[in-house]
C-alpha cells in the first residue's frame, strides 16, 4: 500500500462535473489499496474573480486581507470534494491548511513554509479517511494565527511540501495538459510530451515561464528527494515523471528557508577569449560560435552584452589546454565580421584573458530569493574581489575572477553561506546521456532590462546594485557585466545590463536611478520590449555544437540576439519582444523536439 499526495489544479475542479470525476479518480486510487491525500486549488477562475472584488473596493488592497479573502476559494473546493467523496462511501475529510498544520512565515501573500505537523493528519489518514487539504494556504508561526498565502502556484508548493513531511512514495500534479513539454503547446502545436525531465532541468523551465509545475515545488522535490509526476485529470495517461537525485539528510524544520546554499565550486582552469565591437546584426553569433563547434572546442560561459552603437561584445570561457584552438578560431573570424568599409578599424578586437577562475554558489534553495546572489556579490567585494563576468541560473549564480583571487574568494563564500564542508571543484562534465542534449525550450515575455551605464569596475558595484533590489525583494534574472571597459576621468567603467520581472521594471528603475546619482554612475535605461528565449538540457555539457544551432536558427529568420547568458544547462537569449515566439518556434523546430502530435487544451 502506498501514501500518496495528489494535487488537482483549478481546472481540474472547476465544476461540480470535474469535482465529482476528481471524486471518482480518488475512489478508484483508495480501492487499489492505496492511502491518499488530496490538495486542491480554488474552483476554475474563483482567484482571479476574488482579486477583482478586491480592486473594485481599493486600489491598494492590504496583504492581510487579500490572504483573509484569498483562501476562502480553496476552502469551497475542500468541502465540496470530501462531500463528492462521501457520496461515494468513502470517509473523508475537508481540513485547511492550518488546520493541517503548514506553518508558515508571517508574510502574506508569499509566505514560505516552515514545517507541517503531521500528527492530526497521520491520525485521519490512518483512520481510512481521504484527507482533502486546502491548498496555497497555511498558517503564522508569530503566535498571531494569522492566515497566510504561498504565492502563484501555491498549491503545488503545499503538496510537495505535504509529500516532504509525509515521507510519501510520490506526489502526483493533475493539472489540464498530459505532462511536461518541450515547449509551451499553446504556441507550438507540434510540442513533444516527455516522459521524464531531472529536477534541474525543470527548475530551469518552470523558472522561465512553464507554467504546468512551479519552481518552489520543485525546489522542494529536489531537496527532499520527492518522486514527482505531472499528470493530466481529463486521461489516465502516464504522465511526466521529475526525477530526483538521491537528496542529503536535511531537516523538515525551516522547510522552505533552510540554507540556500548547498556548495562553494569553484574552477582554476579557465581562460577568457571576449571579442569587441562585433557587429550588432542577426548571424555574428552563430558563425563565431558555428566556426568554434566546427573546431571541436567546448566553451562554458558565454555571455554577450548590450550592444553600444552598433556594436557589441562577446566573451567565453574555455578551459585553459584549449585556449589555443579556441584563440585561434577567434583570431580567424575576427577578420570576417570587421566593417568592410573599413577593415583595419578596431572593430572585431580579440582579448584573452588567461589567469581566472570561476566560482559558483549552488543550491535549490536560491529560487526566488533575490538575497542570495546580492550576498555572494558583497562577500566577494569585501573580500576585495573584483568580478570579471557574471553567470546566473535558478539554481547557480557564477562569477569569473581573477586566479589569484579564488583561495580568497571560496574561503569568504563558504563563510558567508555556512558550508562546512570542503567546497568542491566544478564537476567535470556528466556521463553522456540517452536523451538529445536539448530537452526543452522556453519563452519569457514577463521581463524588462534594465542598463546602467559607466559603473566603475572595482569590488563593491554590483553588490551595492544587486543589493538595492534585494533589499526590496526584486528579483533579478539575468545579468550581463559588459567586456568593454571604458576609463573616464582615470576610472575604469563597464555597463553593466540585467532582467527583471516586468512588474518590477519601473520600480527597479527608479530605485537604481537615485543610487546611480549617489555613486556617480550613469543612465539607467528601461526597455520594456524585449524577450527571453531559452533551451534547457543535462546533456548540453560536452556538446560544443549546442550554442551554434540555437544562435544560427535565430539567424536565419533574421533575428537579432541582444543579449547572451549561459548556465552548464541553460542559453538564454534576448530578442525583440515581437520576434519572442517567432524565436521559440525557430529553436524548438532546430533541434527536432517537434512532433506528430497537435495538443488541444481541455474545454
Amino acid at each position: 500500500m502506498a501514501l500518496i499526495v495528489q494535487k488537482y489544479g483549478g481546472t481540474s475542479v472547476g465544476s461540480v462535473e470535474r469535482i465529482q470525476a476528481v471524486a471518482q479518480r480518488v475512489y478508484k486510487a483508495v480501492q487499489a489499496g492505496n492511502s491518499l491525500v488530496v490538495v486542491v486549488s480554488a474552483m476554475g477562475k474563483t482567484t482571479d474573480g476574488l482579486v477583482k472584488l478586491a480592486n473594485e473596493i481599493s486600489r491598494n488592497p492590504c496583504r492581510r486581507e487579500m490572504d483573509m479573502l484569498l483562501s476562502t476559494g480553496e476552502q469551497v473546493t475542500i468541502a465540496l470534494l470530501s462531500m463528492a467523496l462521501q457520496e461515494l462511501g468513502q470517509p473523508a475529510i475537508s481540513m485547511t491548511g492550518a488546520q493541517v498544520g503548514i506553518v508558515t512565515e508571517a508574510e502574506h501573500t508569499r509566505a514560505r513554509i516552515l514545517n507541517i505537523e503531521t500528527e492530526r493528519l497521520m491520525r485521519h489518514i490512518q483512520a481510512g479517511k481521504v484527507v482533502v487539504v486546502a491548498g496555497f494556504q497555511g498558517i503564522s508561526s508569530n503566535g498571531e494565527l494569522e492566515i497566510t498565502t504561498l504565492g502563484r502556484g501555491g498549491s503545488d508548493t503545499s503538496a510537495v511540501a505535504l509529500a516532504a513531511a509525509l515521507q510519501a512514495n510520490f506526489c502526483e500534479i493533475y493539472t489540464d495538459v498530459p505532462g511536461i513539454f518541450t515547449t509551451d503547446p499553446r504556441l507550438v502545436a507540434q510540442a513533444q510530451l516527455m516522459n521524464e525531465i531531472t529536477c534541474d532541468e525543470m527548475l530551469e523551465l518552470a523558472s522561465l515561464g512553464a507554467k504546468v509545475l512551479h519552481p518552489r515545488a520543485v525546489e522542494i522535490a529536489r531537496n527532499y528527494g520527492v518522486p514527482l509526476v505531472v499528470k493530466s485529470s481529463w486521461t489516465d495517461d502516464p504522465g511526466t515523471w521529475v526525477t530526483t537525485p538521491q537528496p542529503q539528510e536535511r531537516s523538515l524544520i525551516n522547510l522552505e528557508i533552510a540554507r540556500p546554499v548547498d556548495a562553494v565550486e569553484f574552477d582554476t582552469n579557465q581562460a577568457k577569449v571576449a571579442l569587441l565591437r562585433v557587429p550588432d546584426k542577426p548571424g555574428v553569433a552563430a558563425r563565431l560560435f558555428g566556426e568554434i563547434a566546427h573546431q571541436n572546442v567546448d566553451v562554458d560561459l558565454i555571455i554577450q552584452s548590450i550592444h553600444e552603437g552598433n556594436s557589441n561584445d562577446i566573451a567565453f570561457t574555455v578551459a585553459t589546454p584549449i585556449l589555443k584552438r579556441a584563440e585561434a578560431v577567434a583570431e580567424a573570424i575576427a577578420p570576417a565580421l570587421r566593417s568592410t568599409s573599413n577593415p583595419h578599424t578596431d572593430e572585431a578586437e580579440v582579448m584573452v584573458e588567461q589567469d581566472i577562475a570561476k566560482v559558483s554558489i549552488a543550491g535549490a534553495g536560491m529560487i526566488g530569493r533575490p538575497g542570495v546572489a546580492a550576498k555572494m556579490f558583497a562577500t566577494l567585494a569585501a573580500a576585495g574581489v573584483n568580478l570579471l563576468m557574471i553567470s546566473t541560473s535558478e539554481v547557480k549564480v557564477s562569477c569569473v575572477i581573477e586566479a589569484a583571487d579564488c583561495d580568497r574568494a571560496v574561503a569568504a563564500l563558504c563563510n558567508a553561506f555556512e558550508i562546512v564542508s570542503s567546497p568542491t571543484s566544478t564537476p567535470s562534465p556528466a556521463p553522456v546521456s540517452a536523451h538529445p542534449p536539448v530537452r526543452g525550450v522556453a519563452l519569457d515575455l514577463n521581463q524588462v532590462r534594465l542598463a546602467i551605464r559607466q559603473v566603475p569596475d572595482h569590488p563593491g558595484m554590483a553588490a551595492k546594485l544587486f543589493g538595492t533590489l534585494a533589499q526590496h525583494n526584486i528579483s533579478v534574472d539575468m545579468i550581463i557585466q559588459s567586456q568593454r571597459c571604458r576609463v573616464i576621468d582615470g576610472v575604469p567603467k563597464r555597463d553593466i545590463a540585467f532582467t527583471v520581472p516586468r512588474l518590477d521594471g519601473e520600480t527597479a528603475q527608479k530605485l537604481l536611478t537615485e543610487v546611480a546619482a549617489e555613486c556617480g554612475w550613469g543612465d539607467v535605461v528601461l526597455d520594456s520590449a524585449i524577450a527571453k528565449v531559452s533551451i534547457v538540457g543535462a546533456g548540453m555539457v560536452g556538446h560544443p555544437g549546442v550554442a551554434a544551432k540555437m544562435f544560427e536558427a535565430l539567424a536565419q529568420h533574421q533575428i537579432n540576439i541582444q543579449m547572451i547568458a549561459t548556465s552548464e544547462i541553460k542559453i538564454s537569449c534576448v530578442v525583440a519582444q515581437e520576434q519572442g515566439v517567432e524565436a521559440l518556434q525557430v529553436i524548438h523546430a532546430a533541434f527536432g523536439l517537434a512532433g506528430n502530435q497537435k495538443f488541444v487544451v481541455p474545454a
